[in-house]
C-alpha cells in the first residue's frame, strides 16, 4: 500500500532519494480518492470554534486574508471565482483523515504536524509560495495546476497579508486530478491554482526553528534546573562611581551563570515534552458521562482503546510522553505502550495500565475502542 502511495518507490528509497532533498509527482498515488467530505462539510466545520480555519481571497498583488470561525453567510456573499476556504487539523474532527494520516507512518510521528484541507473554486489560490517544512499535496476532487520551482530568491511581497513570493519563475507544472499527488520538499516555491472547483489534502510535518527550540528549551530548564548560592561580595571595595556596574559583579555573575549545564537525558526530557506538546488552539473534551472504571475495565478488555486524534503519545526507550506530560513504563507495560503510540490503538490493555487508561479516558485523551 504505501509503494502505490509513493509511486512504486519503498519508503525507504523514497527517504533516501526524494525526503528534504527534491520534488515528486505521484500518479494516483491514493487510487478512486475523490475526497473525505464535501465542501459544504467543509463550509460547516468553519463555522467552528474548535476548527482553525481561514480563508483568501484575490490573485496577483490584491489579496484579502481572514480568520475563522465564519458564519454561514459569509460563503453565500463570496464571488463565483479566485477564493480558497482552509481547515486546519482535519484529523482532529474526522476519523478518516486521521486514517489517511497514519498511511504516511514511514516518517516518525514526532515530525507530523497534521492534515490541512483546501476547497477552491475556479482560479482560487492562496499565490505563490514555499513553505519550511515538507508537504505533500494530495488531490480529492476537481483538479489543480501546479507551478514549482527551486529558485534561491525567496523575497516575500511586503504590501500583502500572505507570505507572496515577489518573484516566482516556473520551472516545471502539472495538473493534478483525483488520487494524485505531489511532494514537495522545503523551500521549493510553489503555486497552485484551480482549475474547477477542487479540494487539496495537505500532510505536513513540524520544522520547529533553532530559536523555536533553544526558547523552549530554556523554559523547560527554568522548570527542571535548581543552582545553589547567592550573589555574595565579602571583599567589596569602594568604587570612585556608584553608578557603575564593576567588574568584579560581572566575573561573578558569569561564573553562577556558567554553572550551568545539561545533560543528554535533558535534552531527551525536553525534547520528548515538547514534540507531544498539543499546540495551543487544541482543547481535549472530556466524555459527557464517563463510564465507571469497572465498566471501563469491561469494555475495553472485549475491544481495547484508542488515542483521541488530538494526542500525542511518543517514546524514548521506556520513557513516554503523551501531550506534554512524561513517564516512566515497567518491562511489562512498555511494548503495549509502543504499539499504541506507534498504531494509535491497543486491541489488549495490561493489567498495569488501566488505571492510567481510565485516567486518559476522564481527560479526553483516549477513548474506548468501538465494538
Amino acid at each position: 500500500m504505501t509503494q502505490t502511495l509513493l509511486g512504486g518507490l519503498s519508503p525507504t528509497r523514497f527517504l533516501r532519494d526524494y525526503w528534504h532533498k527534491r520534488p515528486l509527482l505521484i500518479r494516483n498515488a491514493v487510487p478512486g480518492f475523490s475526497g473525505l467530505l464535501t465542501p459544504d462539510a467543509m463550509q460547516q466545520l468553519a463555522t467552528r470554534e474548535d476548527v482553525e480555519s481561514r480563508l483568501v481571497q484575490g490573485a496577483g498583488r490584491h489579496w484579502q486574508f481572514d480568520h475563522g470561525p465564519f458564519r454561514k453567510s459569509d460563503f453565500k456573499r463570496l464571488p463565483k471565482r479566485e477564493w480558497t476556504l482552509l481547515v486546519q487539523s482535519l484529523n482532529h474532527v474526522l476519523p478518516e483523515a486521521d486514517a489517511l494520516l497514519a498511511r504516511f507512518n514511514f516518517i516518525p510521528h514526532a515530525r507530523l504536524d497534521d492534515l490541512m484541507v483546501s476547497y477552491a473554486v475556479p482560479g482560487g489560490s492562496v499565490g505563490p509560495h514555499f513553505d519550511s517544512y515538507d508537504v505533500f499535496l494530495l488531490q480529492g476532487q476537481g483538479h489543480r495546476r501546479w507551478q514549482i520551482s527551486t529558485q534561491t530568491d525567496l523575497t516575500i511581497l511586503d504590501d500583502v497579508p500572505l507570505r507572496i513570493l515577489r518573484h516566482f519563475e516556473p520551472e516545471e507544472e502539472w495538473l493534478l486530478g483525483p488520487g494524485d499527488m505531489l511532494y514537495l520538499p522545503p523551500h521549493v516555491a510553489h503555486y497552485g491554482v484551480a482549475e474547477d472547483a477542487c479540494m487539496t489534502y495537505s500532510i505536513g510535518f513540524r520544522a520547529p526553528t533553532t530559536h523555536e527550540l533553544a526558547q523552549g528549551f530554556l523554559m523547560h530548564l527554568q522548570d527542571s534546573v535548581t543552582l545553589e548560592g547567592r550573589y555574595a561580595d565579602p571583599d567589596l571595595r569602594l568604587q570612585a562611581h556608584p553608578g557603575e556596574i564593576g567588574r568584579a559583579m560581572l566575573r561573578q555573575i558569569e561564573a553562577m551563570i556558567a554553572r550551568i549545564h545539561w545533560s543528554k537525558r535533558d535534552i531527551a526530557e525536553f525534547t520528548g515534552c515538547y514534540l507531544s506538546e498539543p499546540k495551543p488552539n487544541v482543547f481535549f473534551d472530556p466524555p459527557e458521562a464517563p463510564v465507571s472504571f469497572a465498566a471501563f475495565n469491561k469494555r475495553t478488555g472485549k475491544t481495547g482503546v484508542t488515542l483521541n486524534p488530538k494526542s500525542r503519545l511518543l517514546f524514548i526507550g521506556s520513557r513516554f510522553f503523551i501531550n506534554g506530560e512524561a513517564f516512566d513504563s515497567t518491562a511489562d507495560e512498555t511494548a503495549a505502550l509502543q504499539q499504541l503510540a506507534d498504531h494509535h490503538q491497543l486491541a489488549a490493555v495490561p493489567a498495569t495500565l488501566r488505571e492510567r487508561f481510565y485516567e486518559w479516558y476522564e481527560a479526553g485523551w483516549l477513548e474506548i475502542a468501538p465494538s
